[in-house]
């Protein structure tokens, strides 16, 4: 009787155990064969996004996850920043922004996986590649080589996280959403550059991961000597071409690029979501069964945490959802219709290796077969320029170029990445029409200043021969570095040219006190040199020059000692010849005069260091701003419009919003205004903003400001206008659609041996959550002329406002069926389609 009652028990124990699991999606055992991730026994296809968690705030998290999960993902990707969780050895900050675990649970809530990328080297734009500064100065280092003190504290590092989550039982093991584990990053892009080195690092940086016995796989990313069990994937554009290097391992996709980060003095970069679906479909047709989307939502690089050199403070990539948490579209929701469509394949997927077909030149199947024989099919058309009709299992079937339709029954298209049937935002973004937001202008009245003398000041200055490099002395403290020296002039010739060489990343030059020249560089080549003309007077000149980073390089090898600041400065005259002043005496200060005073602080904002007057000064170099601002109502974040400002860093009630630098313009050529998705695409393939500031707009989160009275403080490096500054907050959506006759009916409305056919199309508008349609601005149905936004009715028009009135005013979300039937019929015999703009707002 004993017996039978521990048996008992123990049955009991196991069915609450797998009850738990089974609704949760929890307890479980992750594996992976050759065809896919295996998750308490089952292959699974996942599609995945990343959301790195400092680039938003927590009282965010939970929507964005919630739109992720709304969007069709399964897993949220991140990294885990070294930097900025040790800031300084030994002392750990997991706060705010930083709280992992809090993330990593906000991810459990909502139902999703979580794959955890430790590194701890990130890359991701982030200064220094997320590792400390600390670091670099510990005696004999060498970073990601078999160097025995960088591999003690990345050891020491890894093991503190995976403590971490251990302790918080967040890996799936332990009932948490932790299926995957990432250590190192893209590192065999740049192997070459460490020799054996680098070999033997991988070797050993792969058995450490092991030996910390997370109980999921770990992957490597770009590394084609991943050791066993490691799994080596994929990052790019696509990579429907990839093949690990064991059969046992599955196809993964760790970083498909959903656009490309933006940097200061570059256009806009952007993927159309044609090019993106396709490289996604072509993924899941050759065999893959893991994607991630780099970025599914991009954020801000809030502070100083942006790398370098150059990189903007907008990391809104182009996702998804776009820097301020908002849904893109269309991309969003050709995505959603993408994973859906999927998804009605994933029984077919996890059951067989795909059969290849060639059904032309640049035409291909893959079929995927049950044991039933029932089978799924993929039919691409890969040629860049032609259209094509192909035969498949007796059927005819269009394939757009450069397009993949999706057939969950070898039968019926339910979806083709070349036809965009999602709704559409009218506007660039989610702040391009006055209509949608509202916007505070902080007048000159609402203005102090403080102005800052050039050059060292107090006693936070040394004296020493020859240049300095710049990131060894300011250790990453600040991005500014005075270097001040003097030049004596006795003679006929006082007039001579300045040259200046830096290796990165700007500088102001200034000439007894008065500013002569200011000089920078690109993301590409953060190195730069100033030649200028200038006139001397008789006896003792100062030459004061403000170096300043935009943020610490973080990719390349060997990139941890890449190298910043001048190392060059001679007199070039026309008599004297050249006059190198690089090795005299240079006297220093790390930071500037209002960053020792701590006037971004919310403290300092009555302090007699701020003057007020009726005279505001603008266009001033090395000048701090102050004002306060009463936040726009509302719950949805705030931006702040700097287009007239120059370049500096902003702060709000004392937390810093990032770098600014709309003065400095994109070329002027480059951009498309449509761009063709058809073909192979590169980070520069698509550009919009020629000849524009890279951004000027700037994210203020609304859990940053209260009501009542808000600190705003500018540090102005080099001249700009705060009197046509504005705080603005969105209060709607323009939103649009236009959907054919001959489009295929939504993905979700297919059902396995239905009458797929004889469903027609719809529209479908929805609004940000919040808000409602309240008015239809165009409703036609016919042979609509235009885009969204300037659609126009055709030479076939069917006034359909009334019938879309009905369906959709105050509602969240409406659909109509496009169909004469539902419409009416004004051109019989025509292809019509079906064009609507609306407006959403409270």
């Amino acid at each position: 009787m004993r017996s039978r009652a521990n048996i008992a028990y123990a049955l009991l124990i196991v069915l609450v155990l797998e009850s738990c699991c089974f609704e949760r999606t929890l307890c479980s055992n992750v594996t992976y064969d050759h065809r896919a991730l295996v998750i308490d026994g089952k292959r699974r296809v996942l599609q995945s996004g990343s959301i790195h968690y400092p680039r938003s705030t927590p009282e965010v998290w939970p929507e964005l996850i919630r739109k992720s999960k709304e969007g069709g993902l399964d897993v949220i990707e991140t990294y885990v920043f070294w930097n900025y969780h040790e800031p300084v050895k030994g002392q750990y900050n997991f706060e705010g922004r930083f709280d992992l675990v809090k993330f990593v649970k906000t991810v459990q809530e909502a139902g999703l996986f979580v794959h955890l990328r430790i590194g701890p080297y990130a890359c991701a734009e982030w200064n220094y590649g997320g590792f400390p500064m600390w670091l670099h100065f510990i005696p004999g280092i060498q970073f990601r080589t078999t160097n025995a003190p960088f591999k003690e504290e990345m050891q020491r590092f890894l093991g503190k996280i995976v403590n971490l989550m251990k302790e918080e039982k967040l890996f799936a093991s332990q009932g948490g959403p932790i299926i995957l584990a990432q250590v190192e990053n893209e590192y065999g892009d740049v192997e070459w550059a460490y020799g054996v080195g680098g070999e033997l690092y991988v070797k050993w940086a792969a058995e450490t991961a092991v030996s910390l016995n997370t109980s999921v796989p770990w992957v490597m990313c770009s590394q084609e000597d991943a050791p066993d069990p490691i799994i080596n994937t994929c990052n790019g554009f696509y990579c429907d071409g990839f093949t690990p290097n064991s059969p046992t391992k599955p196809i993964i996709w760790t970083e498909n690029y959903s656009g490309w980060f933006l940097s200061f003095g570059y256009a806009i970069p952007y993927r159309p979501v044609e090019d993106l679906a396709f490289a996604v479909a072509r993924f899941f047709e050759t065999g893959g069964t893991f994607q991630n989307y780099y970025m599914y939502f991009g954020g801000t690089n809030f502070g100083r945490t942006a790398g370098g050199p150059l990189i903007a403070t907008s990391y809104d990539y182009d996702a998804p959802l776009d820097e301020y948490g908002f849904i893109r579209q269309p991309k969003w929701g050709h995505l959603r219709d993408l994973h859906k469509a999927i998804k009605l394949c994933e029984e077919y997927l996890i059951s067989s290796d795909p059969v290849h077909q060639q059904l032309g030149v640049n035409l291909e199947a893959h079929i995927y077969y049950k044991p039933s024989n029932e089978c799924a099919a993929f039919l691409a058309n890969y040629d860049s320029h032609s259209d094509a009709n192909v035969t498949f299992n007796g059927n005819l079937y269009h394939l757009p170029a450069w397009s993949v339709s999706i057939l969950p029954d070898c039968k019926n298209v339910i979806f083709n990445t070349a036809k965009v049937v999602a709704q559409r935002n009218i506007g660039d973004h989610s702040f391009s029409r006055k209509t949608n937001f509202n916007e505070m202008l902080l007048v000159s009245s609402a203005w102090s200043w403080h102005i800052e003398e050039v050059g060292v000041s107090g006693n936070n200055s040394f004296t020493v021969p020859g240049l300095l490099e710049q990131i060894n002395t300011t250790k990453d403290t600040s991005d500014y570095l005075w270097y001040t020296t003097s030049i004596n002039v006795s003679g006929e010739e006082k007039e001579a040219v300045l040259n200046i060489e830096s290796l990165g990343h700007a500088a102001l030059v200034f000439v007894n006190k008065k500013l002569v020249a200011f000089g920078y560089g690109n993301h590409d080549f953060a190195n730069f040199s100033i030649n200028k003309k200038i006139s001397l007077k008789e006896g003792n000149n100062t030459l004061d020059l403000l170096s300043m980073m935009v943020g610490v390089q973080n990719f390349g090898p060997w990139f941890d000692i890449a190298e910043a600041g001048i190392f060059l400065v001679a007199l070039i005259g026309s008599k004297n010849g050249k006059t190198d002043l690089s090795s005299g005496e240079w006297t220093y200060q790390v930071g500037v005069e209002g960053e020792y005073l701590g006037l971004n602080k919310v403290s300092l904002a009555n302090s007699s260091l701020w003057t007020h007057g009726s005279i505001l000064p603008v266009n001033k170099s090395l000048i701090w701003y102050k004002a306060t601002f009463s936040a726009p109502d509302g719950k949805g974040p705030l931006v702040l419009n700097l287009a007239s400002m120059g370049k500096g860093q902003a702060w709000v009630n004392g937390q810093s919003i990032g770098r600014y630098w709309p003065a400095y313009l994109s070329p002027s050529t480059g951009c498309t205004e449509n761009c063709d998705y058809r073909g192979t695409h590169y980070s520069s393939t698509c550009q919009k903003g020629c000849g524009q500031p890279a951004q000027t707009l700037y994210h203020i989160p609304r859990s940053w400001v209260h009501p009542g009275k808000n600190l705003l403080v500018l540090y102005e490096e080099l001249g700009g206008d705060p009197s046509k500054i504005s705080v603005q907050t969105r209060t709607g959506q323009d939103i649009c659609s236009f959907v054919s006759e001959a489009d295929p009916p939504a993905a979700d409305s297919w059902k396995p041996n239905s009458q797929f056919v004889s469903q027609v199309p719809e529209v479908r508008l929805t609004c940000e959550q919040g808000w409602k349609i309240t008015s239809v601005n165009f409703a036609s149905y016919g042979t609509t002329e235009g885009n969204c936004g300037t659609f126009s009715p055709g030479t076939c028009h069917a006034d359909v406002l009334s019938i879309v009135e009905k369906a959709c005013i105050d509602q969240v979300e409406c659909s109509i069926p496009v169909s004469s039937a539902n419409l009416g019929d004004a051109c019989p015999g025509l292809l019509k389609t079906l064009a609507i703009e609306a407006h959403c707002s409270e």
